[in-house]
């Protein structure tokens, strides 16, 4: 860690760094980074692992694959959610390689960024990747990527926070702050800082947990629409709730109102639905991908829908 946070430091003007190398190999090879240096810290053994803390939650190092989290028998038994939407991730292959910490780092997408240099040079390039222009947006000056990792919303309902190293020391801050909502600059996180650890508190355990996901083929595809929920149940009554949703926005978010409207009450169609709509109001998807974004919002009204009756029945 030290070593590694050292040369970050020194480089931190032409540095990437390198996890699982699913997202970022394929990126560079599209030319989207540049970078002078890439940083190999996959055997950095402190930064693996699933480790309890009696009274405290659970501590995960960010070098964690997704295929191992996927698999944890303390996870699936105490923060389901977040298994659920681990082994949505890509591909068997690719869930062997990819970390959590880079799911939670993972660049924002476009489909006027995340494509060959001769395609993106002949569009003039855009606001993320050496030009000033927003083709979803034109005429605005923010950059609308949309964010479209699976487990980061699970982590949100989840009440997670992550840990930050760098050659100055250690700073922790809720998973909730650490996205700004901006395409280009997505992440509160400098190129001399390296995400290192994610914590789950003991009061977000034994919340049952679903994730639902929209993608165009079974497998591999990100998320065009992702949502998960985790609640809380006492004597058939919703004791607490939580929602976030990905890929319709430049980050993961949190529904705002989802507690207040579930919390006491049975659940039925009904009350599914109109958390269906809450969730649908908060999404922004644009034209990011292939999908239309109104497809993309219908499907997260749907998806929270089947999610909170999932959840509520205990399927």
């Amino acid at each position: 860690m030290e070593e590694a946070v050292g040369y970050l430091a020194k480089h931190d003007l032409g540095i990437r760094v390198l996890a699982g190398g699913t997202d970022l190999i394929p990126s560079m090879r599209q030319g989207l980074f540049d970078s002078e240096h890439v940083l190999d810290i996959r055997h950095i053994g402190e930064l693996r692992g699933i480790r309890p803390r009696p009274g405290n939650g659970v501590e995960i190092g960010a070098l964690t694959t997704l295929a191992f989290i996927e698999r944890a028998d303390f996870l699936r038994r105490h923060y389901p959610v977040l298994t659920e939407a681990a082994a949505t991730v890509a591909s068997p292959l690719l869930r062997n390689m990819g970390t959590i910490g880079g799911n939670i780092c993972l660049d924002t997408r476009c489909l006027w960024y995340n494509q060959s240099l001769t395609w993106r040079k002949g569009c003039g390039f855009c606001i993320k990747k050496d030009g000033d222009l927003c083709h979803v947006a034109p005429g605005g000056t923010k950059c609308w990527a949309a964010f479209s990792a699976d487990t980061p919303p699970a982590l949100l309902c989840l009440n997670a926070e992550v840990e930050i190293a760098s050659a100055s020391g250690v700073r922790r801050m809720r998973l909730s702050d650490f996205y700004t909502g901006e395409g280009d600059a997505y992440r509160k996180l400098q190129a001399n800082e390296l995400l290192t650890r994610v914590f789950l508190p003991e009061s977000s355990a034994d919340y049952r947990g679903v994730y639902r996901k929209l993608r165009i083929r079974g497998s591999i595809d990100y998320p065009l629409a992702g949502v998960a929920v985790a609640m809380k149940r006492s004597n058939g009554y919703v004791a607490d709730a939580r929602l976030a949703i990905t890929a319709v926005n430049p980050a993961p978010l949190l529904v705002k109102g989802v507690t207040e409207m579930l919390e006491g009450k049975a659940v039925d169609e009904a009350l599914a639905e109109s958390v269906g709509v809450l969730a649908a109001k908060t999404a922004k998807p644009l034209t990011t991908s292939a999908l239309t974004p109104e497809y993309r919002r219908e499907m997260i009204r749907v998806f929270t829908k089947r999610a909170v009756m999932a959840v509520a029945n205990g399927n």
